[in-house]
Formats: C-alpha cells, sequence, structure tokens
C-alpha cells in the first residue's frame, strides 16, 4: 500500500507492506536508522520515536497507521542540521553514552520530557526514561545530561528549556 509519512517536516511517499512497522519504514523507507530494532516488543526504546512530540516504540506501530501526523527522528533533532541539539550536547558532555545503541531513544524520550517540563526532578526523569533501557548501564550519566539542559540557561516564564525543531 502507499502511505505518506510526515518526517523531520517532510512528507516521504512510500509503498508498504500493510503489517510494515513505523520502525521498517523508517529505516527501509525513509533512510533514517537512528532508531535501532533492539527487543521487537516495546521494552527496551532503542525504536523510539516521537509522533506528534510523545515517545511512541515505533517496532509496535504501524506505518499505515502513522501517516499525516508529525514525526521526529533523530536524525531530525538538531537544527540546523550541522549543529547537535542541547540535549544531545548534554549527552555528549556528561558522557551518557558508551555504546550508543540506546542512545537515540533515550535522546528523543529526554526531549519529549523536556517540552512538556522544563526542570522535571530527579524522580520524574526517572518515570519519563524508564521505557528507554541502557545495556552499558549510563542510567546516571544520562539523568546528569537531562538536568545539565534544564540548568543550561534561564528561561522566561513557560518558556520550555528545549524546543521543539522548526
Amino acid at each position: 500500500m502507499r502511505i505518506a509519512l510526515a518526517v523531520n517536516g517532510s512528507v516521504h511517499t512510500l509503498d508498504v507492506e500493510p503489517r510494515a512497522s513505523l520502525l521498517d519504514a523508517l529505516r527501509d523507507g525513509v533512510g533514517l536508522t537512528g532508531a535501532k530494532l533492539g527487543c521487537e516488543r516495546g521494552e527496551c526504546g532503542t525504536c523510539t520515536v516521537l509522533v506528534r512530540g510523545r515517545p511512541i516504540y515505533s517496532c509496535l506501530a504501524l506505518a499505515c497507521e502513522s501517516q499525516h501526523v508529525p514525526i521526529e527522528t533523530i536524525e531530525g533533532l538538531a537544527n540546523p542540521p550541522e549543529q547537535l541539539h542541547p540535549i544531545q550536547r548534554a549527552f555528549v558532555a556528561a558522557d551518557a553514552l558508551q555504546c550508543g545503541f540506546c542512545t537515540p531513544g533515550q535522546i528523543l524520550s529526554a526531549t519529549a520530557l523536556l517540552r512538556d517540563n522544563p526542570r522535571p526532578t530527579d524522580a520524574e526523569i526517572k518515570r519519563a526514561m524508564a521505557g528507554n533501557l541502557c545495556r552499558c548501564g549510563t542510567y546516571p550519566k544520562i539523568r546528569k545530561a537531562i538536568q545539565a539542559v534544564t540548568r543550561a540557561s534561564p528561561r522566561p516564564s513557560g518558556r520550555p528549556a528545549v524546543r521543539p525543531s522548526e
């Protein structure tokens, strides 16, 4: 079937099997390989992307049901593309990645959290990140990176620390 996916501000028309996952469509159809195939059961978070600004497991979402809604992947987070997003810079500075397999999903979940809650508590960070597993165990550094973004710069009241990419 022919579908249209709105990914990172561009529309991509693809021919996919009706049972194709959003992850498969992004990786094989659009060529965006930042989201990884991990468990295929929605338990690890390596396939996390943002749909309508919310983190989802793209391995569990059907591509055909993801049409005409804004989808963000790790490849579209930086704006402009050659400049890292603040949360990406914070992950590097805090050494919050080791093998890097889970990093795109971790960063996208953190982005969604900070858009909704620019000053999360440690408990709120742990809760928001609970759906993303890290095989290397860098959880304290991941929390440190998220906390660093919340402290990075003064913001006017009601303005999120991390803004959606334009």
